[in-house]
């Protein structure tokens, strides 16, 4: 039984690229605010929140399903990702791999 989303090795670890993404993030174009700086955020932000959600879940099914949207949005950061490299918004290339 989890006692708490807190506990648990893969909601901290995935505490870190939020941060990452929030200081990276920082230093993009005025024009990107409300277009990939605020869509980058979400999807970073969603990771750990959806682990947070899934851990609290009564049923393996309910769980298992946050557990997979974590994934789609961690999937959905990497592309992100590999678009600032082509847009050449960081300093060096940067992959979630």
């Amino acid at each position: 039984m989890i006692t708490s989303h807190k506990n648990l090795t893969v909601w901290q670890e995935a505490m870190k690229p939020v941060a990452a993404v929030y200081e990276i993030t920082k230093h993009f174009p005025d024009e990107e605010k409300f277009g990939l700086i605020s869509q980058m955020r979400r999807s970073a932000v969603s990771i750990p929140s959806n682990i947070a959600e899934g851990a609290a879940r009564q049923t393996t099914k309910d769980s298992l399903d946050f557990y997979i949207i974590a994934r789609a949005s961690l999937s959905e950061l990497d592309t992100q990702l590999e678009l600032c490299n082509l847009l050449k918004y960081l300093s060096t290339e940067v992959s979630s791999r």
